[in-house]
Parts: C-alpha cells; structure tokens; sequence
C-alpha cells in the first residue's frame, strides 16, 4: 500500500525509506505506480521476486522496470538463492544478475538473502560489477557461509549490506550476533551496517 508506506517513511524519516513492489505482468500499470512512488512520495526503490513470475532477472518481462529505474535513478532490489516459499528456486540464480548489470550498467541492484546455495556465484557477480550489492536479509551471522564471511571482511567490504528480513527475522538477531559469529574491523562494520545502504540506495545521508 503505496499511502501507508509514504505515511509510515514521513513519520520516521530518519529510520526508513519507501520500497515500492509492483506487479510486472500489467507493465503499464507497473510502471505508473513506480513513477507515482518515486516522484510523489520519494521511495528510494523497486523489489521484483521472479520467483512469483516463475521467470528470471534476465526475462524480457522485467526489462521496462530496469529502465525505468535508471530513470528515475533509484535501486532495484531482488531475492537471490533458494526461496523460503514453495516456488522453484532456479530462477533465483545470482548469475542472471551478470546479464542484468552488463545490460543496465547505470542501475543500481541490491541483491538479497546472499544467494544461499550459490553463494560464490553472488559474490562472484557482486565483485565484478560496481553496481552490484549483496544483503544479508534472511540470514543470522552464525550460519553466514564461509565465503559470504570472508567477502564482508575482506575484498567485499564496499559490497555488503546488514539486513534482516522482517518480520520474519527481528533487525536485534542478527545484529546481536555479529560480534560472536563475525568479528569484522570497525571500518568494516561501519559500511556493512550504514555506509554501504546510503551508496547502494543514494540516501544522500
């Protein structure tokens, strides 16, 4: 609900921003709603889950929205890796990611939920492109795979965001978690959890 969203951002600005998540099939009306989200009431964002499209990021379906993201300049954000729900997970593969930001150089993309199986293939993408992110959503520090880990402290440091995925998974969990299951320099912290979102989304903050 595009009203309550704007309602919730305008009462805690300084804690939110606006995600707007459309349905691709009717493009038009797609598109118009992301055009009314961005210029009316200033979200930062567009979420797809191909996953309910059984399609994936590289489908001809999603193109207009990329576009239409690179024109009104914010980010696109997407679910990467095997679905919670029961939906083919496939489609879910960060690889098409590559296809995508080759394609849309000047469109920023988030991708979700680290890419759990193919963990290396998100890292590989996110390495690659400069405009490519990784977030955490879905998945606490203890059970972060090994290479996501050393990413985030290492060479990926600029490339990873902290989330959590609520309601499913309360923002203290993972949070409370890091310092026992992912130590990380206060460089690294301070860009996982703040500074990596401001230039992945263009908060100007």
């Amino acid at each position: 609900d595009l009203e309550w969203t704007a309602r919730t951002v305008a009462r805690w600005p300084e804690r939110f921003f606006g995600i707007v998540s459309p349905d691709p099939t009717d493009i038009m009306a797609c598109l118009r709603t992301i055009e009314r989200a961005v210029r009316d009431y200033g979200f930062k964002a567009v979420k797809i889950e191909p996953f309910l499209w059984d399609r994936p990021p590289t489908d001809r379906l999603f193109y207009p929205v990329y576009a239409k993201c690179v024109e009104l300049d914010v980010t696109f954000t997407t679910q990467i890796g095997q679905t919670g729900p029961l939906y083919p997970s496939e489609v879910g593969r960060p690889i098409y990611l590559d296809r995508v930001a080759l394609d849309f150089p000047e469109l920023r993309i988030v991708g979700g939920h680290i890419g759990w199986p193919w963990t290396d293939e998100a890292i590989a993408v996110a390495w690659k492109h400069q405009n490519v992110w990784l977030d955490t959503s879905a998945h606490v520090p203890k059970h972060f795979p090994p290479a996501f880990t050393h990413f985030l402290q290492t060479f990926g440091k600029d490339k990873c965001l902290f989330a959590s995925d609520w309601p499913l998974l309360p923002v203290a969990r993972p949070h409370d978690e890091l310092e026992q299951h992912c130590p990380m320099s206060d460089e690294v912290r301070r860009k996982f959890l703040r500074e990596n979102a401001v230039r992945a989304f263009k908060l100007g903050c």
